[in-house]
């Protein structure tokens, strides 16, 4: 049975619909797409355990974006080669995002895209050129707090359309 079917959807037969199944975030294992970052002691000097920043190409934002009933499938994924983009929910909701690695190619590898599980407790730190795809959630609505550029989704918005490319979909489990 395939994906689709087994969720019930409606795909025209051109469109696949892949599984990826949310794996706990981690330092370890979101290293390649870019840093978690938890709470620490106030004082504490700075080190590499901090975000570290990419944002002198314009004039940082930092806002909170409210998102309404995002589900968990998606068949566009974005990255941003200006700068890096810093994520989190507020009020310890967790939730989801999809990445792939940053790299040379104009367009994601779909084998390499993963999913993460990111609890409240804790933001990311996309890379410069981070593919992502999310935030992702089951709940009705979250505040996320977001710092890239003013600009960012102006002029440093690359997306590839993963249904167009590949002839796929993608569903968080």
């Amino acid at each position: 049975m395939s994906d689709s079917a087994m969720f019930g959807l409606n795909l025209p037969p051109s469109v696949s619909l892949q599984s990826l199944v949310a794996q706990p975030i981690s330092v370890e294992a979101f290293q390649p797409y870019g840093q978690v970052i938890f709470a620490s002691e106030d004082g504490k000097p700075y080190d590499e355990t901090e975000a570290q920043l990419q944002i002198a190409q314009g004039t940082p934002r930092f806002y909170i974006m409210r998102l309404q009933q995002r589900g968990r499938q998606f068949s566009r994924i974005t990255r941003h080669q200006k700068c890096t983009q810093c994520l989190g929910s507020l009020e310890g909701k967790p939730w989801l995002i999809a990445v792939a690695p940053p790299g040379s190619a104009d367009r994601p590898a779909p084998d390499a895209i993963v999913a993460f599980q990111i609890p409240g407790n804790c933001f990311i730190k996309l890379e410069v050129g981070t593919w992502h795809a999310g935030p992702y959630f089951d709940l009705e609505s979250i505040d996320f707090y977001n710092l890239e550029l003013s600009d960012t989704n102006i002029t440093d918005h690359q997306t590839c359309d993963l249904r167009a490319t590949y002839g796929l979909e993608f569903l968080i489990a």
